[in-house]
């Protein structure tokens, strides 16, 4: 049973015993709040925004030869897409070496190299669609050649397993090559002894288009300052 206490009964000092129970059990309901509110208040301060998307104009599945950049002096490249929105492009300067990458894979979002700033936008003036298939592995097995921008050669084989086996040169080229969801391409894991300024480890694609003849192929990877690209001749 609960008893009332008459009001008469409690004192000054009976008063200031009572106080501070009764803000206690005041505060209680309130205390998750003003946890809440505490944690809250050191973090006020707004995140930073995230940096633009790279974007690079979207073209249909197949391989293209493309344009971009000025009107009156544009670069020229390649650009090749797969049914599972997997992309890639490759931009040449006007030696015909690779001077920017870009990939993506799947519907993920584009990443340039090297480096290239967040925010960039490749538009492409034009685009002319050429001869697309899936590459295998084995019609690539053979002894090759490519030529390193100090000029020196570098030889190395491809097995018909896909593995790349360095040659007799200072610069040893090994790796592997597989299958890929890309037109016109080779997964491609690079590794590199002796080569001058090329990354000692790279993952790129082999790339083969009908208009690289002389050449067999190319290899391209992302570099330090600019994309890898060496040019394969058969031996």
């Amino acid at each position: 049973m609960i008893h009332a206490i008459p009001h008469a009964s409690i004192g000054r000092t009976g008063a200031a015993r009572l106080l501070p129970a009764a803000r206690s059990t005041l505060l209680l309901p309130l205390l998750p709040l003003l946890l809440l509110s505490a944690c809250g208040s050191s973090d006020d301060q707004p995140g930073e925004p995230a940096p633009p998307a790279l974007r690079v104009t979207e073209l249909a599945p197949g391989a293209y030869a493309v344009a971009t950049g000025d009107a009156a002096n544009p670069s020229s490249g390649t650009y090749y897409r797969s049914a599972d929105g997997s992309r890639l492009l490759v931009l040449d300067d006007s030696a015909g070496q690779a001077s920017a990458m870009y990939r993506r894979d799947g519907n993920g979002g584009w990443q340039g190299a090297p480096g290239s700033a967040a925010g960039t936008t490749v538009d492409l003036l034009n685009s002319s669609a050429i001869p697309a298939a899936a590459l295998a592995v084995a019609p690539f097995a053979g002894s090759y050649a490519v030529r390193l921008a100090d000029r020196t050669v570098a030889l190395f084989s491809v097995t018909a397993g896909g593995d790349l086996v360095a040659g007799g040169t200072a610069c040893r080229l090994t790796g592997k090559v597989a299958p890929s969801v890309l037109p016109n391409a080779l997964k491609l894991t690079l590794a590199t002894a002796g080569c001058g300024d090329l990354p000692a480890q790279s993952d790129g694609y082999l790339v083969a288009d009908t208009d690289h003849a002389p050449a067999a192929f190319r290899l391209v990877a992302p570099g330090k300052s600019a994309p890898v690209d060496l040019w394969a001749f058969r031996e």
